[in-house]
C-alpha cells in the first residue's frame, strides 16, 4: 500500500455502483493490510465542538473532576489523573473522563460472570451540565455511523452484511473517552514519562477517534516501525479491534498502536469511540473467502484473545486499572495477579 492511512469517503459507499464497488475494495484493502484508515463524509460535522468541550472539561477545577473520582467507580467510569490507567504496567501520561452505556444498575449474585460489573450509569461532572447531552448525542450518532461501517466491512470481505447484528444489538457496549495529554512542565523530564499511550491493541470491533491538530498518534506499520497519523480536519481515524482479528483468522488486523506525549507546554485532546460487541456476545468465525483462505494467527501468548467480548474487556480493565480491580473487585485481583505493577 502505497499510503499507509488511506483516506475514505463514505459518500461514495452511497454513490452509483462503480463508486460503491471501489469503496468498498479501497476498505477491504485497507483493513487488511494496515487496519487503520480515515473516514470522511460521514455527516457528523461537529468535532470541533465536542474538542472544544473536553478542553472545557479539562479546565475545571481539579477538585470538580476528582468528585467524579474513577477510583469510587466499580464499573470503571469517571475521571482519571495523569498515570492512572497502566498499559503494560507503565502509567500513561494522560487525563481521562471514561463514559459507558447509561445502564439502571443492578446488585451483582452469585454466579454473575465478572464482566457484569460493568453494567450501570456514568459520573457526570456537576459544575458541566452541558456535557452529558452532548455526550449521549454523539454517541447516538457514532453508534449508528459505526454499525453502518461494520455492515460494509463485512460486505468488502463478501461477507452477508448483517452477519455480525446479533452480537451487537439490542446493546452494543460502547466506550466514549475524553482525552487530554499535557506535554511536561519541563524539558528533559524522566523519559520514562514520554508514553502518552502505551503500545496496544483495541479489544472489540471498531474504534473511531476524533484528533486536534497538535498530533502524535502513531501505529505500527512495515514490521512495527511507527508512523505517525497525519490529522486531518473533521476526519474520523478508524481502526479495528482484536475480536475481528479473532473473527478473520488474522486477515483483519488489529494494529498496534501509540501516542507520544506532546512536547512541553503543549496540550493535546482527542475523543476515541469504542464499538463494541455486547458484553455477552461471542464472536463466530465470519463466512467470507477471503477468512477461509486466510492463515493469519490469532492467538497471542502475551495477550490471551477470548471470542466472548465480556472476558476480553474485563482482561484489559484488570491490566489497565489495578487500583480500582483492587478496591472493588479483589477476587478478580487475586485470580489474574493484577496488583503487581
Amino acid at each position: 500500500m502505497t499510503d499507509p492511512f488511506p483516506v475514505l469517503d463514505l459518500r461514495d459507499a452511497a454513490g452509483s455502483e462503480e463508486a460503491r464497488a471501489g469503496f468498498l475494495h479501497r476498505l477491504r484493502v485497507a483493513v487488511h493490510e494496515i487496519g487503520f484508515f480515515q473516514l470522511v463524509g460521514h455527516g457528523v460535522e461537529d468535532a470541533d465542538d465536542m474538542l472544544d468541550l473536553a478542553r472545557r472539561f479539562f479546565a475545571l477545577p481539579e477538585a470538580d473532576r476528582l468528585a467524579m473520582n474513577i477510583l469510587d467507580s466499580p464499573l470503571f467510569r469517571g475521571y482519571s489523573e495523569l498515570g492512572r490507567e497502566r498499559t503494560r504496567g507503565v502509567p500513561d501520561q494522560r487525563r481521562q473522563l471514561d463514559i459507558g452505556p447509561e445502564q439502571p444498575s443492578r446488585p451483582l449474585t452469585p454466579g454473575d460472570p465478572p464482566y457484569r460489573c460493568l453494567i450501570g450509569s456514568n459520573q457526570w461532572p456537576g459544575a458541566m451540565p452541558e456535557l452529558r447531552p452532548a455526550v449521549e448525542s454523539w454517541i447516538a450518532r457514532l453508534t449508528d455511523l459505526s454499525h453502518r461501517l461494520l455492515r460494509l466491512l463485512l460486505e468488502s470481505l463478501d461477507a452477508p452484511a448483517g452477519f455480525l447484528d446479533d452480537v451487537v444489538d439490542p446493546d452494543p457496549q460502547i466506550h466514549l473517552k475524553l482525552l487530554h495529554y499535557p506535554g511536561p512542565e519541563q524539558p528533559g523530564e524522566d523519559r520514562d514519562y514520554d508514553q502518552g499511550t502505551g503500545i496496544h491493541n483495541d479489544l472489540g470491533l471498531l474504534t473511531l477517534l476524533v484528533q486536534d491538530g497538535t498530533g502524535g498518534l502513531q501505529v505500527a506499520v512495515d514490521n512495527d516501525r511507527f508512523a505517525e497519523v497525519p490529522v486531518i480536519p473533521g476526519a474520523f481515524v478508524v481502526n479495528l479491534g482484536e475480536l475481528l482479528e479473532v473473527a478473520t483468522r488474522g486477515y483483519l488486523r488489529a494494529t498496534k498502536h501509540r501516542v507520544i506525549r506532546p512536547a512541553p507546554g503543549v496540550d493535546r485532546y482527542s475523543i476515541p469511540f469504542f464499538y463494541n460487541p455486547r458484553l455477552d456476545a461471542t464472536m463466530q468465525p465470519l463466512p467470507s473467502p477471503y477468512v477461509a483462505d486466510s492463515g493469519g494467527v490469532v492467538a497471542d501468548a502475551d495477550n490471551p484473545l477470548f471470542a466472548l467480548y465480556g472476558d476480553n474487556v474485563m482482561k484489559g480493565l484488570v491490566r489497565s486499572f489495578p487500583e480500582i480491580v483492587a478496591r472493588h473487585h479483589p477476587a478478580l485481583a487475586a485470580a489474574a495477579g493484577s496488583t503487581r505493577s
